[in-house]
């Protein structure tokens, strides 16, 4: 063998050499890539989860937004009446009518206590009477929460 025989294999394992690391390095990009493009799925299927669930997120809040105007409404309802029986109360001396006519106040405070049960009642989902069914007004419907004669929708 001569020395250009040994300088053509030194030359032919050199590019034998060159192209199996080219090969492993091809092999290694297309692996690389593969994980790559799984890991874009995965990623564009979390984006997608996370824009549904903002969505629903949004959607959430703009419901209990409606409900939290709903329930304000409903306070300023209940302040409202309040301030009426305020009123209501600021006209008479309890104790001195109390004391002056015992059964009148002890009937009036009776009657007036089951009413404001039977709003409680109505306001847990009770069936309404015939009564309270046939009420044209909220004083005539129950005198203690006339307010729930609109809210029950009596007036047909």
């Amino acid at each position: 063998m001569g020395i250009f025989t040994s300088i053509k294999i030194g030359i032919l394992i050199a590019v034998l050499a060159l192209c199996a690391g080219g090969y492993y390095y091809v092999k290694n990009l297309q692996t690389r890539l593969d994980t790559a493009k799984a890991e874009i799925v995965g990623l564009n299927t979390a984006i997608q989860i996370n824009e549904e669930t903002v969505k629903s997120l949004q959607n959430d809040n703009k419901k209990l937004q409606v409900e939290n105007r709903k329930l304000n409404e409903e306070f300023a309802a209940i302040r409202s009446q309040n301030k009426v029986l305020a009123k209501k109360l600021e006209k008479h001396d309890l104790g001195l009518l109390g004391s002056a006519k015992p059964k009148l106040v002890e009937r009036i405070i009776d009657n007036a206590s089951k009413k404001a049960g039977r709003c409680l009642e109505l306001l847990s989902g009770a069936e309404l009477t015939e009564k309270e069914k046939n009420a044209t007004t909220g004083k005539k419907f129950n005198s203690e929460c006339p307010w729930l004669f609109d809210d029950l929708n009596v007036a047909d």
